[in-house]
C-alpha cells in the first residue's frame, strides 16, 4: 500500500498522515512514514520526541552519502551514476517509533526540482525504491507541489489523498494538485475534509470540489492543537480523531479494492 497525502500548508495533512501510519502499524503492517514536506514535522505527529527528531538528517542534506552512492566523489565531474544503490538506506537511516519507521527526505536547495545533482539523484532514486521495490506500507506526507513524485513513480502510488479545510485557498490548492496528479499519471485521487466544525463546513467542501471522491472528514479539535503544542501524537491523545481517521482508512481500502476488482 503506497499512499501520498497532500494539501495546502496547515490543513492537517501531517496529523492525518501520522495517524494513518500508526493505524497500519497497529494492524501489523510494516510501515514506512516518509516526511516529504520540508515545512512539516511528521515525527511529532507520530509521537517522536523533539530530541530524537533532531538526530535525523534529511537525505537531501547528506551530500557525502549522495556523492559516494552516485560516484560523484570519484571525479566524474558532471557525470555520475543515475541509478545508485539505495536499498539499504531506509532501514539504516530511519527512526523507528511504535512500529513505524520514519524517513525524512528534505529538499534540494540548489536548482529546485530540476536540479541534476548527486543529492537530487539520490532522492529521486530513493523515492522510486520506496514506491516500486519496497513491500512495506508507505505513507508519504507531501508538500502541495508533490515535487518528489514523477512520471517514473506516480503509477506506483495506490492513492493520493488531498486534505482540504473549508476555505477558498485550500479549495484552489486541491484543484491544482488534482491537475498535477493527473499530469503525472496518478489514477486514484481522493478527498478528505479537515478541521470540520459542522455540516455547513463539510457541505462547502462538497459543493466546491464535486469532482473528487470524498473519503470522509476529521473534526476541528482542540486536543490536536494541544498535542501539537506539547509535542505529542494525536494518536495517543485524541480518540475521536483516531476513530475518524480509522473510518477514512476503511473507506480508502474499500475504494481501492473496488478499483482493483474493476481493473482485474
Amino acid at each position: 500500500m503506497k499512499i501520498a497525502i497532500t494539501g495546502k500548508g496547515g490543513v492537517g495533512k501531517t496529523t492525518i498522515s501520522g495517524i494513518l501510519a500508526r493505524l497500519f502499524a497497529n494492524e501489523g503492517s510494516n510501515v514506512l512514514a516518509v516526511d516529504a514536506d520540508p515545512d512539516a514535522n511528521l515525527a511529532s505527529a507520530l509521537g517522536i520526541s523533539e530530541a530524537e527528531y533532531k538526530k535525523i538528517i534529511p537525505f537531501s542534506k547528506m551530500k557525502e552519502l549522495a556523492e559516494e552512492r552516485t560516484g560523484a566523489e570519484e571525479g566524474y565531474g558532471s557525470y555520475f551514476i543515475l541509478n545508485p544503490k539505495v536499498d539499504d538506506l531506509p532501514d539504516k537511516y530511519c527512526l523507528e517509533h511504535q512500529g513505524v519507521k520514519l524517513l525524512v527526505m528534505g529538499t534540494v536547495d540548489q536548482g529546485g526540482s530540476g536540479c541534476v545533482c548527486p543529492e537530487h539523484t539520490l532522492l529521486k532514486r530513493l523515492m522510486k525504491h520506496l514506491l516500486i521495490e519496497r513491500k512495506d506500507a508507505v505513507i508519504m506526507d507531501m508538500e502541495a507541489g508533490i515535487e518528489h513524485l514523477g512520471r517514473g513513480t506516480a503509477e506506483s502510488v495506490d492513492a493520493l489523498i488531498v486534505v482540504v479545510e473549508p476555505g477558498r485557498r485550500s479549495i484552489q490548492t486541491a484543484e491544482q494538485i488534482k491537475k498535477l496528479a493527473h499530469d503525472i499519471g496518478i489514477q486514484n485521487i481522493y478527498l478528505v475534509g479537515s478541521k470540520i466544525r459542522d455540516e455547513k463546513d463539510l457541505q462547502f467542501i462538497k459543493d466546491h470540489l464535486a469532482g473528487f471522491e470524498l473519503l470522509g472528514s476529521v473534526s476541528l479539535s482542540e486536543e490536536v492543537k494541544k498535542a501539537d503544542m506539547e509535542g505529542l501524537s494525536p494518536f495517543d491523545t485524541d480518540s475521536t480523531i483516531v476513530k475518524e481517521v480509522s473510518k477514512i482508512k476503511d473507506q480508502l481500502m474499500k475504494k481501492l479494492n473496488e478499483s482493483e476488482n474493476l481493473s482485474a
